[in-house]
């Protein structure tokens, strides 16, 4: 009798899985659905924050079986996304491609005439918000904000802040701190945040302002060090890491992690990966990711997303104007 019991239990939670897994695929099994594989476009280059998120989106709708299609990724990060926000806009009513965005989406069509405005193309979904550190390599001196700013007046303009393109939030937050500290860098661009953090580490460069996420390898082998964080409140992954206001600087900056499509995608498509990416929102695989690299999952679509991309917008060319229209001081 005990056996029977448990092989119906066992049974019953087959068919409890099953219905589980119907019920994730079942939104996206009736009507529209792509007819060919779906170009994920990166505007950024390999190994950096958006990179790697869009990858993962791609791991996990693959694994999770959430598009009945498969997605590719493809990066054209060339001229800070200006590459990726043309290729977009020449896409116009393509159904299947979608483009992972990043704060340049508002930077580069504001500091350059590529004839592109976001308020055309479709927005999808937002996934997260992203985090910004200070970071120097685990051998230098430098152990305070104090410290790095002393170091950088005594390099008379030779420390070198890497970063991933003029324009880029990177060199956005760079021009931040010259501004709020009265210090000048040789900013040094490559071609994404996982490179910027190599040459942290190899000594190429002095200090970055990456992403929890490109730098978190070398953090926990113990190869870079966070100095302060550009964050309202402490990241729970780095306790003992000042935030800029706790040492009495005004100085906050986040990135968006999202998806939008081309002018004029239509609406059954826009449902579909909207459904799509609040599927892989709610995978465990992606809550554990956010938590490990420190990203504030924050699900957003349709017009609360627009509104929020044309916010942010405005936000950035407030910023620019500030600091000199190429994103320096």
């Amino acid at each position: 009798m005990i056996y029977k019991m448990t092989r119906r239990a066992a049974l019953a939670g087959v068919a409890s899985i099953a219905m589980i897994a119907a019920g994730a695929t079942s939104a996206l099994a009736e009507g529209w659905k792509p007819q060919k594989p779906i170009e994920m476009v990166i505007m950024a280059g390999q190994g950096g924050g958006a990179d790697r998120i869009a990858r993962l989106f791609q791991s996990i709708i693959q694994k999770e079986n959430l598009a009945s299609m498969p997605v590719l990724p493809v990066n054209k990060g060339g001229g800070s996304g200006a590459e990726a926000l043309r290729y977009l806009k020449d896409s116009e009513g393509d159904a299947h491609k979608i483009m992972a965005t990043l704060n340049s989406y508002y930077t580069t069509p504001l500091r350059t005439d590529i004839g592109v405005d976001i308020e055309e193309f479709t927005p999808i979904a937002r996934m997260a918000i992203d985090t910004f550190v200070l970071w120097v390599n685990a051998d230098s001196d430098v152990q305070t904000l104090d410290d790095f700013v002393a170091a950088v007046k005594a390099s008379g303009g030779e420390w070198k802040m890497g970063g991933t393109g003029t324009g880029q939030e990177d060199s956005l937050v760079t021009a931040m701190l010259e501004k709020e500290f009265g210090i000048k860098v040789t900013y040094v661009p490559f071609g994404g945040g996982g490179d910027v953090a190599k040459n942290v580490v190899g000594g190429h460069v002095d200090s970055s302002v990456n992403n929890p996420s490109e730098a978190m390898g070398f953090y926990k082998a113990g190869k870079m060090r966070p100095i302060m964080a550009l964050t309202p409140e402490r990241i729970a992954v780095f306790p003992d890491t000042p935030t800029a206001r706790e040492l009495g600087h005004d100085i906050v900056y986040s990135m968006q992690r999202s998806f939008v499509g081309p002018k004029d995608m239509p609406a059954e498509a826009v449902a579909y990966y909207t459904e799509m990416f609040r599927m892989v929102s709610e995978t465990e695989e992606w809550k554990t990711y956010t938590a490990d690299n420190s990203l504030n999952a924050d699900f957003l679509t349709g017009d609360a997303l627009q509104a929020y991309f044309l916010e942010e917008r405005e936000k950035h060319a407030a910023i620019l104007a500030a600091m000199g229209s190429d994103g320096s001081s």
